[in-house]
């Protein structure tokens, strides 16, 4: 049994039989397998493909630890390839296979198959691999469950779902763990495996200490702007060693490959530029974060802020923070279509909060909504000099609520 995340299937099915290979990505364990093997699977199925049709490889078991030979998983896929009939091939994390894009590419190119693959890591959309991939490629994002996935699960009192949602994450396992003990110890698992293991040994990191305390200060400081020279110096005075900017850089660029932490860079609005310096960082799932600190630090605007992003993303926007003067935006969330300034607060009920808040938007002209999101629950929506304010449920159950406010 499988929670249906009938968006991305959507995306897949759009791209069926497209002449380009289709990159499923995802940091590990978000759900990208189930949605290749299982839901597209199925779909496949009751739309008259045979199943003999549809070829499935998982190179992350040990099973098909020999197919992690570019040469050998060719061959291994056109054995079972028999006359000129529609072939369905699904590979599941390629990034165990060096020179996979001339795989993947000779199957599209010599043979009637429609190809699939699935990756944790972001180097597989690197320059240099399009190129070689004649740029027939199309990316197709997947993330841990949304807050609306997870209450279309579960349903009932949606605080008390948010509740829970905010501390373990969305990672599609744990919807089938009831028990808080449980999703502890799964998420401590994935910590110590997809969190740190899998980065460690993919990039051969020695000092793997350091990396952990680099990984534990993200965590901490989620929606605070942070520096790769700012890290090495609390690391340096919390007795690290000599921890460089530069090595703290290459950690930073790794957790990002593995989609574990998303950069938001600074946008400045008033001389639209990108800033080159202090950036903020979110955790693609902040059951993870909550994790590796041991529950400990759980500061919900923070959280809060974290969650927004992360559906911003989902929802296909490009997410900058602003910079306006002296003020800040927390989000300039753009597409091909609108641009929305966003601030994410627990609650405007105080005079005070409420004017530090929208102060951020003043002297923005352009015409472009100006919304904030919140926790309040009441009627009043209508800010002064036209801003908006959205309740967090109501924008997150709504995809098209910055559009509607």
């Amino acid at each position: 049994m499988y929670i249906d995340r009938q968006k991305y299937l959507d995306k897949l099915i759009a791209q069926k039989d497209k002449d380009i290979v289709k990159v499923v990505t995802g940091i590990r364990r978000c759900g990208k397998s189930v949605l290749l093997f299982d839901i597209f699977y199925d779909y496949l199925i009751k739309s008259g493909v045979k199943k003999e049709n549809i070829i499935k490889i998982n190179l992350e078991t040990k099973q098909n630890a020999s197919l992690r030979n570019a040469d050998a998983l060719y061959d291994h896929i056109v054995k079972q390839i028999i006359g000129d009939d529609r072939y369905y091939i699904f590979i599941d994390e390629i990034q165990f296979v060096d020179d996979f894009e001339d795989v993947v590419n000779g199957l599209r190119v010599d043979y009637n198959a429609d190809v699939y693959i699935t990756g944790s890591n972001s180097k597989l959309l690197s320059k240099d691999i399009n190129t070689r991939m004649r740029g027939r490629s199309i990316e197709i994002k997947v993330y841990p469950l949304s807050f609306a996935e997870y209450y279309d699960h579960f349903g009932g009192d949606k605080r008390q779902c948010f509740n829970s949602y905010l501390m373990y994450g969305g990672l599609p396992y744990l919807l089938s763990e009831p028990e808080a003990s449980n999703k502890v110890e799964y998420l401590k698992m994935i910590c110590d495996t997809v969190v740190t293991k899998d980065v460690i040994e993919r990039h051969g990191i020695r000092q793997s200490a350091v990396f952990e305390a680099v990984v534990d200060f993200l965590c901490s400081n989620i929606g605070s702007y942070v520096s790769a020279n700012k890290i090495a110096d609390t690391l340096r005075s919390n007795g690290m060693g000599k921890v460089t900017s530069d090595t703290v850089s290459n950690y930073l660029e790794y957790v990002c490959d593995a989609f574990l932490f998303y950069k938001a860079q600074r946008y400045d609005v008033k001389g639209k530029q990108y800033l080159k310096t202090l950036n903020k960082y979110y955790i693609s799932d902040l059951g993870i974060r909550n994790s590796k600190l041991n529950y400990r630090q759980i500061e919900i605007t923070h959280s809060l802020e974290n969650v927004v992003y992360l559906d911003l993303l989902r929802r296909g926007y490009v997410v900058d923070v602003g910079k306006n003067n002296a003020k800040e935006i927390d989000f300039i969330a753009r597409n091909d279509r609108d641009l929305f300034y966003v601030q994410v607060a627990y609650t405007l009920s105080d005079p005070q909060k409420n004017e530090q808040e929208i102060s951020s938007f003043y002297g923005l002209d352009d015409g472009y909504k100006k919304i904030v999101i919140t926790m309040d629950d009441d009627p009043f929506v209508n800010l002064k000099n036209g801003y908006k304010k959205i309740n967090l449920f109501d924008f997150l159950l709504n995809d098209r609520a910055l559009e509607q406010a």
